[in-house]
C-alpha cells in the first residue's frame, strides 16, 4: 500500500507550484524589540526549521498542499525544501483541499508522515470529512489498530482585511472533536517546538499558525534551537506571572495579554498571563492552579464566542475552581457576526489590548 501511496505523489500531472493561486494574502506585521544580544527567531523561521530538521530525520515525512513547492509556500513556511527532497517529498498539489487530504490521510494510513498546508484553515472546509471522519475516527473505530500520524497545517484566524471568508478562527471547531489534537502557537519557540511534537506524534494534529506573527520575531533558547527540542502537547505555559488576575488565552492575543498586563502593572494590578500553547488536550490544571492563586479570571480569544475555547475554560473553572472565585469570569471573544471587511469595523470585531485592561479591571473591581 505504502508504494502504491508513494506512486500517486509521483503523478505530477498538475503542477500547483506555478499555479497564481490568487489566494496570497500580505501579512501586516510589525517587529518586536528585544533586549540587545539575545538570539531571535521569526515564526516562519521556526516552522521552516522544525519541518526541515523532522524531514531530514524521517524519510516518512513529506510535505503537500498549494504552491508548497516550487513557490516556496504562499507564506514561504516551506522555502528550500523542495530543492532539499525532491518533489516526491515535497508536492505541489492541484486547488483541491478535498483531493489532497484525502490522499493524506490515506498516506497516513499507510504509514507515512504526511504535512498537509492549508493556505488559510478557512479552505479546510473543504476537506473537513477528510479530516473528522477519516483521520480524527479511525484509531477508535479501529480498536487501536490503525494510527494516523498527519499534521494539517496553515494560518487561522483574522489576518488583515480580507473578509469573513478568510478570517474565521476555527479552534473551538476543532477542539469539540474527540481523536484530533489542535496546537495554537504563539512565539517562535511554541512554533518550533509544537510542529515538531506535531510531526512526531501518532495522531492527528490541527496545527492553527497566525498569519501576523509569521514575520514577528522572538527571542529563543539554546536549548530550543537544538534539532531534539520538543514541547510537550497538553501543557500551558505561563508567559507572565501575576497575583491579582488571571488572564488566559492562545496564538495572537497572548500577545495582546503581555501588553494587556504591562498596563495594568502600571496601575499596580499583577496579571498572571497563561498562554494555552494546547487546545486539545487542554490544560485544566495549569489554569485552575493560576485561578486558585488569583481568583479572578480573563478569559480571551478572536473566535466567536458562543461554544467558544473561552466558553470551555470558563466552564472547567467553574466546576473545578468555583469557591475560589471572588469576582465573575470576564470573557472576551471576536464579535458574535461574520468578520466585516472595513478595517474599522473589522478592529471593532477583534479583540484589543484595551478590552483586556477593561475587564481585568472590572474583575479585580477598579472600574464599573
Amino acid at each position: 500500500i505504502r508504494e502504491k501511496m508513494w506512486g500517486i505523489l509521483r503523478q505530477r500531472g498538475i503542477d500547483g507550484g506555478g499555479l497564481s493561486l490568487r489566494r496570497t494574502r500580505s501579512a501586516l506585521v510589525s517587529a518586536r524589540s528585544y533586549a540587545a544580544g539575545s538570539k531571535e527567531m521569526t515564526v516562519r523561521d521556526a516552522l521552516n526549521s522544525a519541518i526541515d530538521e523532522e524531514m531530514s530525520a524521517d524519510p516518512k515525512v513529506f510535505v503537500m498542499g498549494e504552491e508548497v513547492g516550487q513557490y516556496q509556500g504562499a507564506y514561504k513556511i516551506t522555502k528550500g525544501l523542495l530543492e532539499k527532497y525532491g518533489p516526491e517529498r515535497v508536492y505541489d498539489t492541484p486547488i483541491t483541499e478535498a483531493g489532497f487530504t484525502g490522499i493524506g490521510v490515506g498516506a497516513a494510513y499507510a504509514g507515512l508522515k504526511p504535512v498537509v498546508e492549508f493556505m488559510t484553515f478557512n479552505f479546510s472546509m473543504q476537506a473537513i470529512d477528510h479530516i473528522i471522519n477519516s483521520a480524527a475516527k479511525s484509531n477508535y473505530m479501529s480498536a487501536g489498530q490503525i494510527n494516523v500520524p498527519i499534521v494539517f497545517r496553515g494560518p487561522n484566524g483574522a489576518a488583515a482585511g480580507v473578509g469573513a471568508q478568510h478570517s474565521q478562527c476555527y479552534a473551538a471547531w476543532y477542539a469539540s472533536v474527540p481523536g484530533l489534537k489542535v496546537l495554537a502557537p504563539y512565539s517562535a519557540e511554541d512554533a518550533r517546538g509544537l510542529l515538531k511534537a506535531a510531526i512526531r506524534d501518532p495522531d492527528p494534529v490541527v496545527f492553527l499558525e497566525n498569519e501576523l506573527l509569521y514575520g514577528e520575531s522572538f527571542p529563543i533558547s539554546e536549548e530550543a534551537l537544538d534539532s531534539s527540542f520538543c514541547l510537550p502537547i497538553g501543557k500551558a505555559k505561563i508567559e507572565r506571572e501575576g497575583k491579582d488576575v488571571t488572564i488566559v488565552t492562545f496564538s495572537k492575543m497572548v500577545g495582546f495579554a503581555l501588553k494587556a498586563a504591562e498596563k495594568l502593572a502600571e496601575e499596580g494590578i499583577s496579571a498572571e498571563v497563561i498562554n494555552l500553547r494546547s487546545i486539545r488536550p487542554l490544560d485544566r490544571e495549569t489554569i485552575n492552579a493560576s485561578v486558585r492563586k488569583t481568583s479572578r479570571l480573563v478569559t480571551v480569544e478572536e473566535g466567536f464566542p458562543q461554544h467558544g475555547v473561552c466558553a470551555e475554560i470558563c466552564a472547567s473553572v467553574v466546576e473545578e475552581s468555583f469557591s475560589y472565585l471572588d469576582a465573575p469570569v470576564e470573557r472576551i471573544a471576536g464579535a458574535d457576526v461574520p468578520m466585516p471587511y472595513a478595517a474599522n469595523l473589522e478592529r471593532l470585531a477583534l479583540p484589543q489590548v484595551e478590552d483586556i485592561v477593561r475587564a481585568a479591571k472590572r474583575a479585580c473591581y477598579r472600574s464599573k
